[in-house]
């Protein structure tokens, strides 16, 4: 197995990373333009320009860490500005703006998956460092949508299951969003978390090795 210094980490996996987090994060801004919601627009987050998604601990600090620990590696960006109030159908239409952010990361999944089969067919001095940004492009956008599902409030999951249950349901699940966070780490901290993402992460990755012709399994 390929060992990587920590700069030749931070080159392979910049690109995939930012593009993950924040393409996410627009596609959030865009769905609900799509229903009448200009927030996102109008607070300059529909651009892929990295700058105005930049969160300082998530985009920046806490991939570093991780990437220097070797451990699981994953990040966000600063939350786009939604506003249901502008929305034709809030609670219907916020379902499909929560699922569009893990939706995106999929779909960039099977790009980074057409990636790798283009990079075994050209120079290898292009072709090397193109295999390994794709590779780990399919592994973070996978990852990233298959946590993101998880019915978990903060996470779109948490979001699509406040907007499906009751209203009454629902409030009280949006109350319990400030706890979220700690709950992730605990699923972190004790290994859970990885069981519960493997599964779907492995079926996804059959599914677009399958679709794509590419092994990436």
């Amino acid at each position: 197995m390929t060992q990587f210094t920590f700069v030749q980490k931070i080159a392979i996996y910049a690109v995939p990373v930012l593009l993950a987090i924040i393409v996410h994060e627009v596609a959030h801004g865009w769905v609900a333009e799509r229903f009448g919601d200009k927030t996102a627009r109008l607070s300059g987050r529909l651009t892929l320009n990295p700058i105005p998604h930049i969160d300082p601990v998530g985009t920046i600090l806490l991939p570093l860490v991780l990437l220097a620990l070797g451990g699981f590696l994953f990040g966000w960006a600063k939350p786009v500005p939604v506003d249901p109030r502008n929305m034709r159908n809030p609670r219907s239409n916020m379902v499909v703006v929560a699922a569009a952010g893990p939706l995106a990361n999929i779909v960039m999944a099977v790009l980074w998956a057409l990636a790798l089969r283009l990079s075994y067919n050209v120079n290898p001095w292009f072709g090397a460092p193109l295999s390994y940004m794709s590779q780990f492009g399919v592994m973070i956008n996978l990852t990233l949508a298959v946590l993101n599902f998880l019915p978990i409030p903060p996470l779109d999951g948490g979001r699509i299951l406040m907007n499906i249950v009751p209203q009454r349901l629902g409030w009280q699940l949006h109350r319990l969003e400030p706890y979220g966070f700690f709950v992730l780490i605990l699923l972190m901290v004790s290994g859970v978390l990885s069981y519960i993402l493997w599964p779907p992460i492995l079926f996804l990755m059959a599914g677009i090795s399958w679709l794509v012709g590419v092994n990436i399994l």
